[in-house]
């Protein structure tokens, strides 16, 4: 009501239209007769009409029009010969009068042109309330102010719902239960909450049983009645949208229902808008809703003529009709669509489907029928069926307006002979249909936009024609382990942007002329036989994904007259096997490389790797080079730096200043890291050394590295936010942390706040050997006074630690509402493991220290801050070739916050942003 009485300000002197608007039933009219008898009293006059919409069907806008000026200039007998002389009369005596109007139950615009045309016609300080279930009636009409009536929670349904049936009166403990059905059945509906509560007044409890079962079959027809008036007064086209989403897209995505409605040619952009507009479906989170009492009214819609025939409804939806349709061969050309999920292996005639000539949707799965499939519409716009069982398509099936094909895992051998014109056909989908030898010829299938063959192990080829696909936008081979070619005219798929070959074991070469696919964004060669690269392939401009994983080649073939050349000098072609590169330079908009586990040797990355100045992220994990390339540091853009077991490695060049995780657990040759390395640009960074144990073998003559990089790194932090962490072999705390402990657990005297900047905190970490593909988290917990803060870090189990291990963090001052550290005296840290694959790790001692600064440093002072929450999730970085991952995270005590992910553009490294707020 307070957003209600915002609208009205019923004291003010402008003149002003507020809308109610709602779904039947949803108590609109009750709120605006509150409102009215409530405020009545505060205008010169007032006027109330009732159900506009049945009295302008009945009797026209004239008597309407009479009532109105009647009420309010309280004059009997006024006679109206049209609704122009209406207009005009309505206009010029009530010009000058300050006036409260409520209009109920609005449908159509022309009511409120004829009774409520402009602001000018009533006098200064009016308030006309509107209320309609068509919002567009409202905005057509220059309406702002509009109030949407929301449904009743669970406890108003329930207060609701006992004034009715008891008057008022708390139900006997037998009904109770009985009552709280009834409530959940309305789902805050006020009309079903009334008419119900009146229905079961003074009835037993088996005649409440025995009403409740029956709304389970079917709803009220006096709230249907009232709820159904929207619905009739839809086009034809928008009715066959709602019955639709009633009967199949409750709950589903809004864009992918779309492009299921538009190939029957229903426009539904303008037609779900009008729904939307009439209260009859909601979209939430994009995904379309709409109230149960709305969607049982649509089943009866579909079922009212023939209740117990399902083979003459327009849909059938519930497994069980499906079943007795096609069981036995009760389909009829009304049938127009068929969506459901069969739970378990089912056999059915296939001769049922030889009556549905206007079957247009058909998405079912688990259907086994016996005989043969001599028939499908070709009426059908949408063909999903899970496991296809047959060969092939049936002969006679030329659905010309079909727009998407999806036979997953079907037992499909070829799809059709010859070509089969099909000019709408927008998507095909055959992945893992592990029969299918070959392609069919797509000359008749010019609009093609995506094409998945995903796990089809047994396809030997892909039809040339492919390549004229045009409008080819996503083309999908992964793991078609037996494919050795691809077209070569592939060059004029100009409109290709995902090329997915990744597990194509025997394919050996990518087509020369590949570089001419100029849309190509991501492309995936992961797992393939291929061991060159074509040079064209720098051409491609707006490649932004590039994936060679595991592309170890293949040994090349030994003819007989090399065999006995190949005893005599056996290290000939020792490095023939490694992966062959052309120079990089021409992929300016290369985001994310993935280079691991290529069997890479010393000198095999091009030297003018530093030339891709788009690249964020980099994978060179698995390889066997001992150094690498020091245009490295001219990578300005990355982020992300991957060399896990890279067991060669000597030296890291100098790191780029943008860097914000370094994995390079395992390399086990690791001796130094290039004394030119700054991290002064990387506001938050990670640096992953476990199982480096030659880079800190001689960490006794030297400062501990650690240590070393952090303090470099603290000396142009650039901002109190920022966080730094490092894991590298060691078993022993830093000598500067004065406050230490055996164990997890440590209790410091509170820092000064003058020029503190933070705290330093190390741990000796003992992890057990662990299950591959698992990871945990280390947490920190600061209790100060009553409050505590949560920082965790998780660590990447991809490795079997050989020793301990030493975890340094700086946790900034930023985090901490650092007011309430004054007048305290000590803080308590722990550090301790979550997750069960940690369950037998220790901290065996941890170490804290504050950190400050000579000047005072006042960057934080009235900033908000935002630390971010790191967390590049392993399955997006696993499908851009990135394996190992760290997810870096804060969490404040009690006053946790939600957030929504944001991510950079092209960024594999997405950003959780979290505000800290004061508890």
């Amino acid at each position: 009501m307070e957003k209600m009485n915002g609208y009205l300000e019923a004291g003010l002197d402008d003149v002003r239209f507020i809308g109610i608007c709602g779904m039947g039933g949803i108590g609109k009219t009750t709120l605006a007769k509150v409102l009215y008898n409530t405020l009545k009293d505060q205008f010169e006059a007032s006027s109330f009409l009732a159900n506009v919409r049945e009295v302008s069907v009945a009797r026209g806008l004239v008597p309407l029009q009479e009532q109105l000026l009647s009420e309010v200039l309280m004059e009997r007998n006024l006679i109206i010969w049209d609704v122009h002389k209406g207009i005009n009369l309505i206009r010029w005596r009530l010009c000058r009068k300050r006036v409260l109007v409520v209009l109920d139950d609005v449908d159509q615009l022309e009511q409120l042109q004829a009774l409520a045309g402009n602001h000018d016609w009533f006098g200064f300080g009016s308030r006309i309330i509107i209320t309609t279930r068509d919002e567009h009636v409202l905005r057509g009409h220059g309406v702002t102010n509009i109030y949407k009536v929301r449904g009743l929670d669970y406890v108003e349904a329930l207060q609701l719902f006992h004034l009715k049936v008891s008057k008022g009166k708390q139900p006997t403990d037998d009904l109770v239960e009985l009552s709280k059905c009834v409530v959940n059945y309305a789902r805050g509906l006020p009309l079903a909450i009334e008419v119900l509560g009146s229905f079961l007044c003074g009835r037993s409890v088996e005649e409440w049983k025995s009403a409740l079962n029956r709304l389970q079959e079917a709803p009220n027809e006096k709230v249907l009645k009232v709820l159904r008036i929207s619905y009739d007064g839809l086009d034809r086209r928008d009715k066959e949208i709602f019955l639709d989403i009633a009967c199949f897209f409750k709950g589903k995505d809004k864009d992918r229902v779309r492009k299921k409605l538009d190939s029957c040619v229903f426009n539904s952009v303008i037609g779900i808008r009008e729904l939307l507009d009439k209260s009859l479906i909601t979209i939430v989170n994009n995904k379309l809703w709409m109230h149960d009492l709305l969607q049982e009214m649509g089943w009866e819609i579909v079922r009212e003529h023939h209740s117990d025939k399902p083979g003459k409804w327009s849909r059938l939806w519930l497994y069980k009709d499906v079943y007795h349709v096609l069981s036995k061969n009760m389909g009829t050309d009304a049938v127009e669509a068929i969506i459901v999920d069969v739970p378990e292996m089912t056999q059915l005639e296939a001769k049922s489907f030889s009556t549905m000539s206007n079957l247009r949707l058909l998405e079912i799965n688990n259907v086994y029928p016996s005989g043969n499939l001599e028939y499908l519409s070709n009426n059908l716009r949408y063909l999903k069926w899970h496991g296809y069982p047959f060969n092939s398509l049936p002969v006679s099936f030329r659905p010309e307006k079909l727009f998407k094909l999806n036979l997953c895992s079907s037992r499909i051998k070829y799809l059709w002979k010859g070509i089969k014109p099909l000019k709408e056909l927008k998507s095909m989908n055959l992945s893992h249909s592990c029969n299918l030898i070959r392609t069919p010829d797509f000359t008749g299938v010019p609009n093609l936009e995506r094409l998945n063959l995903e796990g089809c192990t047994r396809l030997l080829e892909v039809h040339q024609s492919v390549g004229n696909l045009k409008r080819l936008i996503v083309l999908n081979l992964k793991d078609c382990r037996n494919l050795v070619s691809f077209p070569k005219n592939a060059c004029l798929m100009k409109s290709l942007k995902i090329l997915c070959l990744c597990g194509c074991l025997k394919l050996e070469k990518l087509p020369q002329d590949l570089g001419e696919v100029e849309c190509l964004e991501e492309l995936d060669v992961g797992g393939t036989a291929i061991r060159q690269i074509p040079p064209s392939i720098v051409q491609l401009v707006n490649l932004k994904i590039f994936s060679l994983h595991g592309c170890k080649g293949q040994p090349p073939k030994i003819l007989s007259s090399d065999f006995f050349l190949s005893l005599l000098l056996p290290n000939k072609n020792s490095d023939s096997m490694c992966l062959s590169f052309p120079r990089f330079s021409g992929l300016s908009s290369l985001q994310t490389l993935d280079l691991s586990d290529c069997n890479l040797l010393e000198g095999a990355i091009p030297f003018d790797i530093g030339s891709l100045f788009s690249l964020e992220a980099i994978d060179l994990s698995g390889n066997n080079f001992v150094s690498l390339p020091s245009s490295i540091n001219q990578l300005l853009k990355l982020k992300i730096f991957c060399l896990e077991r890279c067991r060669n490695l000597k030296s890291l060049p100098e790191l780029p200043p943008e860097i914000v995780f370094v994995g390079a657990e395992d390399c086990t040759s690791l001796e130094t890291i290039s004394p030119s390395t700054k991290l002064s640009g990387s506001p938050n960074i990670a640096l992953n050394f476990l199982n480096c144990f030659k880079l800190v073998e001689d960490q006794v003559s030297k400062d501990n590295l650690a240590v070393t990089l952090m303090k470099q790194w603290l000396l142009e932090v650039p901002n109190c936010s920022s966080q730094f962490h490092i894991f590298l072999p060691g078993n022993e705390i830093p000598r500067w942390f004065r406050f230490r402990n055996i164990g997890g657990s440590v209790t410091i005297r509170a820092p000064r706040l003058d020029n503190f900047i933070g705290f330093a905190v190390c741990a000796v970490l003992s992890l057990p050997r662990c299950m591959d593909r698992f990871y945990s988290e280390i947490r920190c917990k600061l209790l100060w006074g009553e409050d505590d803060y949560k920082f965790s870090v998780a660590i990447p189990s991809f490795t079997t630690l050989e020793s301990d291990h030493l975890w340094l963090a700086y946790l900034p001052r930023g985090t901490f509402k650092t007011q309430c550290f004054r007048g305290l005296t000590k803080a308590s840290f722990n550090i301790f493991y979550m997750g069960e694959e940690f369950r037998n790790a220790s901290v065996k001692m941890c170490g804290v220290v504050p950190l400050y600064t000579e000047v005072e440093d006042t960057v934080h002072k009235g900033q908000q801050l935002w630390p971010p929450i790191w967390n590049p999730g392993p399955s997006g970085l696993r499908r851009r070739g990135i394996r190992n991952f760290y997810t870096l995270s804060w969490l404040e005590g009690n006053a946790a916050r939600s957030f929504q992910p944001s991510a950079c553009r092209g960024c594999m490294l997405k950003f959780w942003p979290s505000k800290i707020h004061d508890i």
